[in-house]
């Protein structure tokens, strides 16, 4: 996702390094001999997976990293990439699995890099992160066992973030403009023409309405906190390698993408997680419980939060579809690809509305409670 205070696409600012440049950036910055290189998807900035030769030899010594060169214009603001990045470390020093930097030769986290020369000059921030080993969410059949492990993990980590990271660098993540904060949703009302005039123009002239008039007079009542902001299914890593094919138990094995975190409320990560997690389910309504279920069993929702719990949900589905919508108007040449994510996002977003709210909700807080109910028996 765009981690930008618009959507505006970056992809005129995205870094566009071929291989050997990037295998002599490693060299250089970290002093690091590249034995293996492949280009990793990205759509704002440009990724690498590395293997890297000890001054021994591979035969010796080798390991794996990400080279992540992060967009011309987000590498303009080098306090929210320290704060992303020491966050990471901070959650990999408490046990989750978050990747950590590679100093540089001159031992920081990060250096500022030049673009080619020429019209139009760019700076580019470059990290190395270790790499992390697993298979998105969206590779696997998610079952509710891992639903509940992701919604317990959203909590955990946003506690942990807000009671405890305290680096100087935190307060640059409140963005007051930020388009991916769940509290901007309002913020969509500039971009609608890019939806048309159909159907799902006014489901979301809906949610924004809905969102304006029930939300955004609560936020004051909701727990503040650091969201990660994007735990979808490509940004959560999984492990089932020791596990039997009928029935896999899954452990989370990485956490991706700090790009999107802003300051938000717990009530924002629970809804983002829900929202991304039935994007692939065979069973979209009845994904929440299992999230929700999870999440409580770290932090118990207020009575605020969960009645708000369904507007947050449509209201990512929201910001996802008209902002991929308005992205495709302007980079047509990647409308198949966004377009093909929004088909499911439309779909799941609709049905929500034609079940309705109070359904919607029966099901996931029914569900919820019978976590609830078997932990204390």
């Amino acid at each position: 996702m765009s981690s930008g205070n618009d959507c505006q696409s970056q992809t005129s600012t995205k870094p566009a390094l071929c291989e050997r440049e990037a295998v002599e950036l490693v060299d250089r910055v970290f002093g690091l001999k590249v034995s293996w290189i492949r280009p990793l998807p990205s759509y704002d900035d440009q990724n690498f997976h590395v293997r890297v030769s000890g001054n021994k030899g591979a035969a010796e010594s080798a390991d794996e990293y990400v080279l992540k060169i992060t967009n011309a214009k987000d590498s303009q603001e080098p306090e929210l990439i320290e704060a992303q990045t020491q966050a990471m470390m901070f959650l990999s020093t408490e046990g989750f699995p978050s990747a950590t930097p590679y100093l540089t030769k001159d031992g920081n986290i990060m250096s500022l890099e030049p673009g080619a020369p020429g019209p139009g000059y760019k700076q580019y921030m470059v990290r190395l992160l270790t790499y992390l080993p697993g298979t998105p969410v969206a590779k696997v059949t998610a079952n509710t066992q891992l639903l509940y492990e992701i919604g317990k993990l959203a909590a955990s980590m946003d506690k942990a973030l807000s009671e405890k990271f305290h680096h100087p660098s935190v307060k640059s993540l409140h963005r007051g403009q930020f388009i991916w904060n769940l509290a901007n949703v309002p913020l969509l009302d500039r971009y609608l023409s890019a939806l048309g005039q159909n159907k799902y123009r006014q489901v979301v002239e809906q949610v924004i309405e809905q969102f304006k008039g029930k939300v955004i007079p609560k936020l004051s009542s909701f727990r503040p906190c650091v969201n990660h902001g994007d735990l979808n299914d490509h940004n959560i890593l999984v492990d089932s390698s020791s596990a039997p094919q009928e029935n896999p138990q899954y452990q989370v094995s990485g956490i991706l993408d700090f790009s999107d975190m802003s300051y938000g409320y717990y009530v924002f990560e629970v809804a983002i997680a829900i929202m991304y997690m039935m994007i692939e389910s065979p069973d979209p309504l009845s994904v929440g419980g299992h999230v929700l279920a999870g999440f409580e069993s770290v932090l118990p929702l207020t009575t605020e939060e969960r009645d708000a719990l369904f507007l947050l949900v449509s209201g990512r589905f929201s910001q996802s579809l008209v902002i991929a919508a308005h992205t495709a108007l302007l980079y047509p040449e990647n409308r198949e690809y966004l377009m093909i994510t929004a088909k499911t996002g439309w779909k799941h977003l609709m049905t929500m509305f034609e079940v309705g709210q109070e359904v919607v909700e029966k099901v996931w807080f029914e569900t919820a409670r019978t976590y609830r109910n078997h932990a204390a028996a």
